[in-house]
């Protein structure tokens, strides 16, 4: 890992990690933090990328004279651009949070050139108009910094989280450089330009966010040319550091996502997500969703990334066939509440309640009678079901539970 800055110092502040030869991903902070916003992420996502962590002016490390009264967000992303220069970096992955995500955007529709691709986490094409921007610049100008700090808490995360590095580091920017970036927010509205944005772009919301809630990135996503959107439940608005873990699946998915173009799998935790649906059923996976919480994202990417997007998407079998070979390893696993799932899985694919009847009267004779006798039990009562509810096969009502490996 290296920090620093230019010889001159006319640059902001940064901390680069990561392999010098790898993909660029650039990381950009909120207003009144620093590097340290990234400390639980940028690690992890340093193991692909060449990641390059930076402070706003008079944050952290970097000179609060890199930004005068009256600054705005364009003159932040020129800043961020000469860093990259300064680096030797030209296209580069972007992620930034509130100010850093509003430069993100900024960069994505003036400079597509440059960014490659687009995160961006708890912010907003604007942020609310500019009085009450205008207004925590004046206060800060007369004030300073300290009233604001004591209240970072409760804008920042959820009641009872906090981090204290972060707060120091509210308490610590020097207040001209932090009003100036309250100037950059207050003029700043790229509505407008969203449609024009080409980067393949993730939008992250907090579902706690006060700031700026999940309205803000859907209005975002629904913008944006093919644009994602995931919340985070248990997220206010600094979610790299309240709720890391589910912040660094998001991007993992995004930014590391490649697409093969030979007959097997499209891959990719965005397609594994598209199969999953098909397979599984709507119904299905938006429960399993909904019951996501930070501790098993990570498990859910895993799942979507490689049982998905790389297993389930290779063509050299069919997914009835698939179907079939999932049956036969759950009879013999005794798993039978996933055996359940996945004979539901099997009428979407096209299996008849024949075909089934026959796989599992095959698992007989090399899984075992009493393993086959469970098995058929289970089949019984979920193909009643579906002709009970009188539905198109497959789309009988899920009353499998959801799993975490499904």
């Amino acid at each position: 890992m290296t920090t620093g800055t230019t010889p001159n110092g006319r640059l902001p502040h940064h901390r680069a990690e990561g392999p010098a030869t790898a993909a660029a991903l650039l990381l950009g902070p909120s207003l009144g933090t620093s590097t340290t916003l990234w400390d639980k992420v940028a690690p992890e996502l340093s193991l692909t990328h060449r990641v390059v962590r930076w402070d706003l002016p008079g944050h952290g490390g970097s000179p609060a004279d890199l930004i005068r009264p009256g600054a705005t967000v364009g003159e932040l992303a020129g800043l961020v651009l000469s860093l990259a220069d300064s680096l030797g970096i030209g296209r580069f992955a972007y992620a930034g949070v509130s100010l850093g995500g509003a430069v993100g955007l900024h960069l994505a529709a003036h400079h597509p050139e440059r960014v490659e691709s687009l995160a961006v986490i708890c912010s907003s094409a604007h942020f609310g108009g500019s009085a009450p921007w205008e207004e925590r610049a004046a206060r800060v100008r007369r004030e300073g910094l300290g009233a604001l700090a004591d209240t970072a808490n409760s804008r920042w995360f959820t009641p009872g989280y906090t981090v204290p590095a972060l707060v120091a580091d509210h308490r610590g920017a020097d207040p001209g450089a932090y009003a100036a970036c309250c100037d950059a927010l207050a003029a700043f509205d790229i509505r407008d330009r969203l449609s024009s944005i080409t980067a393949p772009t993730l939008l992250v919301a907090g579902r706690e966010d006060p700031a700026t809630p999940p309205a803000h990135l859907r209005e975002i996503a629904d913008a944006v040319p093919g644009a994602a959107l995931t919340e985070i439940p248990g997220a206010s608005h600094l979610a790299p550091a309240e709720r890391p873990e589910a912040v660094l699946t998001a991007l993992r998915a995004h930014f590391t996502e490649r697409h093969s173009t030979g007959r097997h799998s499209t891959g990719g935790a965005k397609r594994g997500m598209e199969v999953r649906r098909q397979v599984l059923g709507d119904a299905h996976v938006d429960r399993a969703q909904a019951r996501q919480t930070g501790f098993t994202a990570r498990f859910q990417d895993f799942i979507s990334r490689y049982a998905w997007g790389e297993i389930w998407t290779d063509d050299t079998l069919s997914r009835r066939e698939r179907s079939l070979i999932t049956m036969t390893a759950l009879v013999a696993h005794g798993h039978d509440e996933e055996l359940a799932l996945h004979i539901r899985a099997a009428r979407r694919n096209g299996l008849t309640p024949e075909e089934i009847g026959a796989a599992l009267l095959q698992t007989a004779v090399y899984c075992g009678v009493p393993a086959a006798n469970s098995a058929f039990a289970v089949a019984q009562r979920v193909l009643a079901e579906d002709a009970a509810s009188h539905t198109t096969p497959g789309a009988v009502p899920d009353n499998s539970p959801d799993t975490a490996g499904q």
